[in-house]
């Protein structure tokens, strides 16, 4: 099954020659280049570009198109290369588009020789970049990973050739794009779009008339991160991240739990409707595999029904906006319709009909809405302990479940067009990537700001729920959480997991505690990969706890050396496949001593906030979204009655 890709996440390759796809909605120049142990590029010998295409393992396409082809073949690398980076451009000088933003999303698919899909990335939220570094196949212990990179640049070519410590970026990004323009690299038209019918049957949002949709394209911040999948899931596809060659039968299967083989139940039926009134919604109306499933799938369409909606009424908007400028231009540009009653009354007609697409536009998403906010009345209460809000009673019944769920609640969604419509924020489990809940610096919507304690405080109250609420929707026994607390700071926002009992180890301080929790987690890693590599995790030592474990990492990077960082780091990378999950809470200014030593750890990470921020971006045309957390409503005991049903079932309290 194809790995869908999100910005900095990684997924193990199982063959060593592969094909590389690239798809855009524009000519580009494609390349790569070869990085030492540390990343960096020696010379302009280790760079593949339509000049030089071939390199020891290695071959790019020979000009500048719309769709790549690229040749991989990782056993001919040379030993002292351990990163391959797959860079995209756009061609200067061709009369073509200048910015990643202005073109279709690109998209890279690594394959087997075969065809077929290993892994699949989408690079949202470029906007004025001219250049990106797309994918980055990386040696790690003599296995390959690819990792989804997405790192623009507006510098273009020498800006990111620099950035990988080439010392002629200049020279050579401008013999590349010489190049293309002398015609050694013909451009080849961008190929008519594909369409794709959708994997949710709903009701298609009527665009207002008087302008085109619009396909998608990169908005919103640059730290966007899509929060689900690019589709829902069907029912089929393994976690991503886990390694389908790994062992049957052996204590260590970091798979998701295997679904029924039966075919999926019909969907419930829905009450008829009132004739000329829109259909009543049903929870869990989406067809799949258990009511898990489809109320995962109806959440996951919610969303995407609003992200597109919303994308439909912006665009209508724009295209107004647009049609009343050219009027008045028009209007304006006859001298006799500059002054007197003939001009008053062209201007007045021209927003006129500004105004009547307007309201069209707000009178279809106003219908939209109205069927989403029905939708969301009735999903919202029947959703299961990992998809509720802290507030839902179902938490007030809640039991330690048998097997884990399929996804996580991480918090809640809106945009400015739909404020009081929450559509709840769903990640796949287990977790592909490591949480980072920012402590910096955040400016409220009114332009009020949290003093700096407080809004550590807020962050870690943010992690405690988060670890909590994994803690809960995990059988007893296979999920643990770890704590480093260098100086102690944290430790009232801690009180409830401590209190409780449900930490696997006291919270770790000092520095010989942070060293102590990072090698014994390290180890763990390294001793679950090689018995999954080798099939043979029923020879993994017979004290090794292989239950899934959460570290909890905070006021980083205070009490943290360089070895400690480079620990954490690995973590990060490694961990996901393998059980060890990462949550940090930092404030990524505080680290910027590190300089660049520590951007690959913050882009893998999925960053949150304890407040809320429109930092998070959807995967089909990158609204900002505002992500609030989930936290547990003040004065509620229901943390308290989670963690003590979580310690009671704990094989340790038995």
């Amino acid at each position: 099954m194809t790995a869908e890709l999100v910005r900095g996440q990684n997924h193990p390759l199982s063959q060593v020659r592969l094909e590389i796809r690239i798809m855009a909605g524009a000519p580009v120049v494609a390349g790569a280049t070869l990085g030492d142990d540390s990343g960096k590029v020696q010379g302009v010998e280790w760079v593949a570009h339509p000049g030089a295409p071939t390199l020891p393992g290695l071959e790019v396409s020979r000009q500048a198109a719309a769709e790549h082809r690229l040749a991989v073949d990782l056993a001919a690398m040379p030993e002292h290369v351990h990163r391959v980076d797959v860079l995209l451009a756009l061609p200067t000088g061709t009369g073509g588009p200048l910015r990643f933003g202005a073109v279709d999303t690109p998209t890279v698919v690594v394959t087997d020789l075969d065809g077929t899909q290993v892994a699949r990335y989408t690079i949202t939220g470029l906007d004025a970049e001219s250049a990106v570094v797309a994918l980055e196949l990386y040696r790690r212990q003599d296995a390959w990973k690819v990792r989804a990179v997405g790192q623009g640049y507006a510098g273009g070519l020498a800006a990111l050739l620099t950035d990988q410590g080439l010392p002629q970026a200049d020279e050579l990004a401008g013999s590349i794009q010489e190049a293309v323009a002398r015609g050694l690299a013909r451009s080849i038209p961008a190929p008519e779009p594909h369409t794709a019918d959708g994997d949710r049957s709903r009701q298609a949002t009527t665009p207002a008339p008087g302008f085109d949709p619009p396909g998608p394209a990169p908005q919103g911040v640059p730290e966007a991160v899509p929060p689900w999948p690019p589709r829902p899931y069907d029912g089929q596809t393994p976690a991503v991240g886990a390694d389908p060659s790994g062992p049957s039968g052996g204590p260590v299967d970091y798979t998701h739990p295997g679904r029924h083989a039966a075919p999926p139940a019909p969907a419930p039926e829905p009450p008829p409707a009132p004739s000329g009134q829109p259909a009543v919604p049903v929870a869990g109306d989406a067809v799949g595999w258990s009511m898990d499933e489809r109320l995962y799938n109806q959440v996951w369409g919610m969303f995407e029904d609003l992200a597109r909606t919303t994308a439909a009424y912006r665009s209508a908007v724009d295209f107004a906006d647009s049609r009343l400028e050219k009027e008045l231009d028009r209007v304006l540009s006859d001298p006799r319709n500059r002054l007197g009653s003939a001009g008053d009354a062209a201007r007045e007609a021209a927003r006129t009909k500004r105004d009547e697409l307007v309201d069209q536009a707000q009178a279809a998403l106003d219908r939209d809405l109205v069927q989403l906010t029905f939708e969301a009345e009735v999903v919202e209460p029947a959703l299961p302990p990992a998809y509720a809000g802290w507030d839902n009673p179902v938490w007030h019944g809640y039991q330690v479940p048998a097997e884990p769920p399929l996804a996580l609640r991480l918090g809640e969604l809106h945009l400015p067009e739909s404020a009081p419509l929450r559509v709840p924020m769903l990640v796949r489990l287990p977790l592909e990537r490591g949480l980072w809940i920012d402590s910096g610096r955040v400016t409220a919507p009114d332009g009020t700001v949290t003093e700096p304690d407080e809004l550590r405080h807020l962050a870690m109250e943010t992690a405690v729920a988060l670890a909590t609420r994994l803690l809960a929707v995990h059988p007893a026994g296979e999920f643990g959480v770890q704590v480093i607390d260098p100086a102690g700071s944290a430790a009232q926002a801690l009180f409830p997991l401590v209190r409780s009992g449900v930490l696997a180890a006291p919270p770790a301080a000092g520095a010989a505690g942070v060293t102590g929790v990072l090698e014994h987690l390290i180890q763990r890693v390294d001793l679950v990969q090689m018995a999954v590599r080798g099939g043979a995790t029923e020879a993994l030592p017979p004290g090794l706890d292989t239950a899934r474990q959460l570290l909890i990492v905070t006021d980083f990077p205070h009490g943290f050396d360089d070895r400690a960082v480079t620990a954490l780091r690995y973590l990060a990378d490694e961990g996901p496949a393998v059980g060890v999950h990462l949550l940090m809470v930092a404030d990524r200014e505080d680290a910027a001593a590190y300089g660049p030593l520590l951007d690959p750890l913050w882009r893998s990470l999925m960053r949150l906030t304890p407040l809320p921020d429109d930092h998070l971006a959807d995967p089909w045309v990158g609204h900002a979204w505002t992500y609030e957390p989930s936290l547990v409503p003040p004065g509620s005991e229901v943390l308290h009655h989670v963690l003590s049903k979580v310690a009671a079932a704990s094989p340790k309290h038995r």
